[in-house]
């Protein structure tokens, strides 16, 4: 009988030691790791060896593959769609909701969108919590209910359940507490992973980058880029990726009920931040032109932008909140529906000048601050708070301008938020330019 700790410890020492492993040794690793064979420090050992000595191009979407195999894959062919299936992925943010808008416009668009999204890691706040903050949304439907929604509405946001890559669960947990979730293959093997086993046909990146993203670097960022792109080719998946600024908030709110909010004055026509409607288009475009619902960019911008303007995307959002338990008629009556905070003061300035800087991953651990993010990952979370009427930078302020709305739960959390939010928006002598959002493509 073959000692299966034995084996593991083998495949281990092969990675420590630089060698490559073959698609059978990966595959009998993750089979473990599935099966509850291989131990915690057994994963930790294997997540740091290939932390420091990497992984090519073939053993990342061997890992790949094994992690998707390792659940549950969906199907779409039984329901006969008529249009590609598609989804967009993101690497965190400050202010990044751009899936809430972005998937109902490439419904409206003839794409299916099944969106399997995470909650908040770190000082980035996550998809699934914003959409938490909705009453009576389902987070986590059946696949069977998943599926019928995307076929009927064209889009349906949800959390990752426990049949779809069930190994990356494990593996990130472990690479959570043993400082390897840097590692650009196992990064890679993550996303896709879920991706594939989502059943896509093609797949945006959205890899942030600035001092409000987990990469800070644009080296970083781009060795990311290489290797989503690289793998999913492998995989079998189309793609194409964006590089894009977090050197502030993307939206001009940070914050789950805030955000969601934000979403529905988006698609309502009611205010659209510029930088925020620049990404979001950016992604819906090139993943409009990978899939191949339309041949050029500009043709993509003006389709999405024609969803927007007649109301086919709002509609698309409102059915599908319904489709999945929350209010028929959420985007026009957000602010009633969403829980509001006790307490909305404003964060001012105390000089004249422009805003030269904002240091985003402050301004993201102070939501997590005021409860509108885990410490913990059992922590229970507070909706209601965060900023909004967030300043941009670049513009002129005065003394006693207002640079953000605190929303807090108690005064005494207003005031401690307000302390913390010192440093965060630097206001200089000079103005300087914002920048560009899409600082590159990969496709």
């Amino acid at each position: 009988m073959v000692n299966e700790s034995a084996l593991l410890q083998e495949l281990i020492r092969k990675k420590r030691d630089r060698d490559a492993l073959s698609d059978q040794e990966i595959r009998q690793f993750v089979e473990a790791v599935a099966n509850d064979l291989a131990s915690e420090g057994q994963i930790g050992a294997f997540t740091m060896a290939v932390l420091l000595n990497g992984m090519s191009y073939e053993e990342s979407a061997g890992l790949t593959l094994a992690m998707r195999d390792s659940g549950e894959v969906i199907s779409w062919e039984a329901l006969n769609l008529d249009g590609p299936v598609v989804d967009k992925h993101s690497t965190g943010g400050v202010g990044d909701c751009v899936s809430l808008m972005l998937a109902p416009m490439l419904a409206a668009c003839g794409a299916f969108v099944p969106m399997i999204s995470g909650r908040g890691l770190g000082h980035t706040g996550g998809t699934l919590d914003k959409l938490a903050s909705i009453p009576g949304y389902d987070i986590r439907p059946s696949i069977e209910r998943f599926q019928q929604v995307v076929a009927r509405v064209g889009c349906a946001i949800i959390g990752q359940t426990s049949s779809l890559a069930p190994a990356d669960g494990r593996i990130y947990s472990v690479r959570d507490v043993t400082a390897t979730v840097e590692s650009i293959p196992l990064i890679t093997a993550s996303i896709l992973s879920k991706k594939l086993a989502a059943g896509l046909d093609c797949l945006v990146m959205d890899i942030k980058v600035g001092n409000g993203a987990f990469m800070t670097a644009l080296d970083e960022a781009r060795g990311l880029a290489a290797s989503i792109h690289e793998v999913a080719r492998r995989a079998g998946l189309k793609s194409c990726t964006l590089i894009t600024d977090m050197n502030q908030p993307l939206a001009s709110a940070a914050g789950n009920a805030l955000e969601i909010a934000e979403s529905a004055r988006y698609l309502a026509g009611e205010f659209r931040d510029a930088r925020l409607h620049e990404v979001v288009v950016g992604l819906g475009a090139a993943l409009l032109v990978a899939s191949g619902i339309e041949t050029e960019k500009d043709r993509a911008r003006d389709r999405l932008q024609a969803v927007l303007d007649n109301g086919q995307a709002q509609m698309r959002f409102d059915q599908m909140i319904q489709a999945l338990g929350g209010p028929s008629d959420f985007s026009s009556n957000a602010l009633k529906h969403l829980v509001r905070a006790p307490v909305i003061v404003g964060h001012v300035a105390r000089q004249d000048g422009w805003v030269t800087q904002i240091n985003t991953r402050d301004l993201g651990l102070a939501v997590v601050g005021l409860g509108g993010g885990r410490r913990r990952p059992d922590d229970k979370i507070d909706f209601s708070v965060g900023f909004d009427e967030i300043v941009r930078v670049g513009v002129p302020v005065s003394k006693g301008d207002v640079l953000c709305r605190i929303h807090a739960a108690s005064d005494e959390d207003a005031r401690r938020t307000m302390d913390s939010l010192e440093g965060v928006f630097v206001i200089g002598p000079a103005t300087v330019g914002e920048g560009l959002m899409i600082l590159e493509e990969v496709s």
